[in-house]
């Protein structure tokens, strides 16, 4: 019982840390990029973007190097999950979100693409190192078309991010090198915590390390994107919200998935039970983001409860079918005949009543021409 209670200690200590080496890489690594005249904008679409991921970046690598790949991609593939279901019907539960940024609406589409090549790639049992180095092709090119749709952005939505990510009143270079410093140190000593907290207590609550990755080291290390997006849904800066999941969502898979599988040794392994069902369901959940965001681009309040019903459900799941619950067996069949079912048929209503409007739209301005 002494060796639980230390492997929780060790996994709460991590987190805390790793959360805390994200913020100073975000504060410093923002106020030398405004130093080098990068506008506030595209510090939030890059620099911060890469900051809230970072913990996981940090997680994801060090639990490949160290031979445990099932935290390395439940880690990614529950903070997906994660931040679609959770924080995204989180967000628009506080407040319905408008989606007015332009890069917002082509990251989705992006972002269902990446997550079936990432199914595709784990199909045979294993993300190759080769595989890895693509993804991580695919995080400069997202970084590269960041830059070059963040400059057609409409002036609202930059005042969002002046408001969120002006740098302020700058110190001396020196402390916010320092700050990055120390920030990247306490994130690589936070993750090798962490992981051999998870790793710990897993082992002691009979649980696999997928679940634990999928769990509570996805949604522990989804903490900088959580605060980012709740924090900018309450100031009504509703793009930050959106964009802030979104984006970390195709980060996660590129930057966070590539990084830790170009480090570890020979390619990372992944669990069958992953293929089979965490991953297509993070496949899902991007999958329906596209209706969501075509129908005038809005996420209304039932969608946001709808979304995070599910991440409820999700959890709810994944911890009966570790422990041999019975009441899986009757919950699968819920899911299959009832749940998929109505949302499948929901989010198409959803996507005909959006192109009625657009129709209606088209020929109002033809018969105004």
């Amino acid at each position: 019982m002494d060796g639980l209670w230390v492997d929780v200690l060790l996994l709460v200590g991590g987190l805390i840390v790793v959360t805390l080496g994200a913020e100073g890489l975000i504060r410093g690594a923002s106020r030398i990029a405004g130093r080098f005249g990068l506008g506030p904008l595209l510090i939030g679409l890059t620099v911060v973007a890469f900051g809230t991921s970072a913990p996981e970046a940090a997680i994801g690598v060090f639990a490949a190097w160290a031979g445990e790949p099932e935290i390395a991609i439940g880690n990614v593939v529950g903070s997906n999950i994660f931040n679609i279901l959770f924080i995204l019907g989180l967000t628009a539960i506080i407040t319905p979100l408008t989606v007015a940024q332009n890069l917002v609406r082509a990251e989705v589409p992006v972002m269902i693409v990446t997550s079936a090549l990432t199914w595709g790639m784990a199909w045979d049992g294993r993300i190759e190192t080769y595989e890895g180095a693509i993804l991580l092709a695919g995080a400069v090119g997202y970084v590269v078309f960041a830059v070059l749709r963040g400059r057609r952005e409409s002036p609202a939505v930059r005042s969002e991010y002046a408001a969120e990510y002006a740098t302020g009143r700058r110190s001396r270079v020196w402390g916010e090198a320092l700050l990055v410093l120390v920030g990247i140190v306490l994130l690589a000593g936070g993750a090798r915590i962490l992981v051999a907290g998870a790793t710990g207590l897993a082992k002691a609550a009979g649980l696999s390390d997928l679940v634990i990755g999928l769990t509570i080291v996805a949604v522990g290390t989804s903490v900088p994107e959580v605060a980012t997006s709740v924090v900018a849904a309450l100031r009504n800066e509703r793009d930050i919200a959106v964009g802030n999941a979104v984006g970390s969502c195709l980060l996660n898979l590129l930057f966070v998935l590539g990084l830790s599988v170009v480090s570890a040794p020979a390619g990372v392994p992944v669990a069958p039970e992953a293929i089979r069902f965490d991953i297509p369901v993070m496949l899902a959940t991007a999958v329906a983001c596209l209706p969501i965001f075509f129908s005038g681009f809005r996420i209304h309040r039932w969608e946001g409860v709808l979304f995070f019903s599910y991440y409820v459900v999700y959890v709810g799941y994944l911890i009966l079918d570790a422990m041999g619950n019975g009441a899986v067996a009757p919950l699968r069949w819920a899911m299959l005949t009832f749940v998929i079912p109505l949302t499948a048929v929901t989010l198409c209503v959803i996507t005909f009543q959006a192109l009625k409007r657009h129709r209606s739209g088209g020929q109002a301005s033809e018969r105004t021409a």
